[in-house]
């Protein structure tokens, strides 16, 4: 799980990002298949991408719909379709820590869609413009077709990991109406570009209204000091925010032992809607008794 090219520019090294780029087989854990979700890939229409992969809670009542989370993946598997829409589930530990958390009873369910996202020019934000287009108007109205989430954009969630945190800020900051909550795993940008995203947000959110914000990093993480600055300067414009650090380096056993585990957490304990039965049918009986 990685960085972009572009943070050659904020000061990140040709090293780190060789070391945070390289994948192999061996990146995929054996072990993923969650037991608490049906995971499946989904194919739309689309010009960059044309995938994306569904985890459906398998433990709501037939009543139940819940706030959907899309995810962003990180460079690492931008080469691929196939392998960026599966990153979160085969890479990132995404279904087993959903297991986790239902294991504890700490999790009350999310509807969960991993779209692939290509290495987009920096350069050009129509590229931005139109990723952000086929999200909002054709992957989140499919998911929810597909799948019993919430429909309000308060109840629909976006989140991404190291690059894709990257773009999940230019994705929210284009289409903050279509989003109630932006999350950021260990997000690719340096110190100078958190500051500047800190600011956006803030000016976004006096636009928009409140937005349920989290900055996650680590320890080890390359992007700790990119991650501090955008907390700090939520901080400091005086904008709600949730910043978690929890101990470890900026890789996949970090994201499968703890990271997206306590991002999990933190976007399922968001304020939802009260769960309520649909009211059951009314018999022909009930009808002619008047």
């Amino acid at each position: 799980m990685t960085l972009s090219r572009r943070a050659l520019g904020s000061g990140v090294g040709a090293a780190v990002l060789t070391l945070l780029a390289r994948r192999t087989a061996g990146d995929v854990d054996p072990a993923w298949r969650p037991h608490d979700l049906d995971v499946r890939p989904v194919e739309v229409d689309g010009d960059m991408s044309r995938l994306f992969v569904l985890g459906v809670p398998r433990h709501l009542e037939p009543y139940e719909r819940v706030p959907l989370l899309v995810l962003l993946h990180g460079l690492g598997e931008t080469g691929d379709q196939r392998m960026g829409a599966w990153a979160w589930m085969e890479r990132y530990g995404l279904g087993t820590a959903y297991d986790r958390l239902r294991a504890a009873s700490s999790m009350r369910g999310l509807v969960l869609v991993c779209p692939y996202m290509p290495d987009l020019p920096v350069a050009d934000p129509r590229a931005f413009d139109a990723y952000a287009r086929w999200i909002v108007e054709t992957v989140v109205p499919r998911a929810r077709r597909e799948a019993p989430a919430l429909d309000a954009p308060r109840s629909t969630y976006l989140c991404g990991c190291s690059l894709g945190g990257h773009f999940s800020l230019e994705v929210f900051l284009r289409r903050p109406e279509a989003f109630g909550a932006w999350g950021g795993v260990q997000t690719a940008v340096g110190a100078p570009a958190g500051a500047r995203y800190a600011q956006r947000l803030a000016e976004t959110v006096a636009r928009v209204g409140p937005r349920a914000l989290l900055v996650e990093s680590s320890t080890g993480d390359a992007f700790r000091a990119g991650n501090e600055a955008l907390a700090d300067g939520l901080t400091r414009a005086a904008v709600a925010s949730t910043f978690i650090e929890l101990p470890g380096p900026h890789d996949q056993t970090w994201l499968r032992g703890s990271g997206t585990a306590r991002m999990l957490q933190w976007f399922d304990d968001l304020p939802r809607p009260e769960r309520r039965p649909d009211p059951p049918p009314r018999r022909a009986a009930d009808d002619r008794d008047g």
